[in-house]
């Protein structure tokens, strides 16, 4: 039970079917996926979580030597799995938590059926050695740690409307405000870091489970270049273009996020 406790771990949906894991992006709880939860547990298995630090996680779990890398995220994302005991998932990673399921499917691949990688990014960092675009120079992602250390409520309120897009939907933008202003700043800031200076373009390589690229059609946090790099780092993964906008569909578009979702995990059977 402490697992369950640790990460606030819910499950929901049908008992008999395929089991999908949700998991959320900085700055979020298991709350973001509301609006696509009713849509997958007609048919799915639904286990929601929240990160460490996030939503209702237990705060006193949370330490910096375990959460400064992904791996701390990764490892526990593969003992939810142990503790559930639900057999291979199909994990659903947003934003920085598709890593997080690169790293734990590249470390115990049998205990997935499957990844779907919402909006993902390895490397947020421009590389021009290499040819990779990543949406942000270094420059610009110093620039962005600093504001936020230095006034975390005003760096969300200012940066949440950007990460949503959809600015024709201003109460998407002020929903997001509000999930990043909810996060302790401390540990913000150290999840920030994690977030926007991991570079885990080597690890996608070493994926070897079925997976599922799904970009937004325009993102400003995870440019298209950066899901069609993913996609083509992944033995055999699969790249679809979301008609959605902005980097949170699971909020904008939620119908089609889910039948993304539903299509690809139900092959998996």
């Amino acid at each position: 039970m402490a697992v369950r406790s640790r990460n606030h771990v819910t499950v929901t949906g049908r008992p008999d079917g395929p089991v999908v894991m949700l998991a959320h992006g900085f700055g979020c709880d298991q709350n973001m996926w509301r609006l696509v939860v009713p849509i997958l547990e007609r048919d799915f298995t639904v286990v929601l979580f929240d990160h460490v630090g996030a939503g209702r996680s237990d705060l006193s779990s949370w330490s910096k030597e375990r959460y400064s890398t992904l791996g701390g995220y990764a490892e526990d994302v593969l003992e939810i799995c142990r503790e559930l005991a639900l057999g291979p998932v199909t994990f659903v990673g947003h934003s920085v938590s598709a890593m997080m399921g690169v790293l734990a499917a590249a470390q115990e691949p049998e205990a997935f059926a499957g990844l779907v990688l919402l909006a993902p990014s390895p490397c947020f960092i421009d590389d021009p050695a290499s040819g990779y675009r990543g949406g942000f120079s270094a420059e610009d992602i110093d620039e962005l740690l600093e504001a936020l250390d230095a006034n975390y409520l005003g760096w969300s309120g200012a940066m949440a409307p950007v990460i949503m897009g959809n600015p024709e939907r201003p109460e998407l933008g002020e929903e997001l405000t509000n999930s990043f202003c909810r996060t302790d700043p401390d540990i913000a800031r150290v999840f920030a870091r994690v977030t926007f200076l991991s570079d885990n373009r080597p690890d996608l390589a070493k994926v070897t489970v079925p997976a599922l690229v799904a970009q937004c059609s325009s993102d400003a946090i995870a440019p298209p270049e950066v899901g069609a790099f993913v996609q083509s780092q992944i033995p055999g993964s699969l790249l679809v273009t979301l008609n959605a906008t902005g980097h949170c569909p699971q909020l904008a578009a939620p119908e089609e996020t889910a039948e993304a979702i539903a299509s690809f995990a139900g092959a998996r059977r």
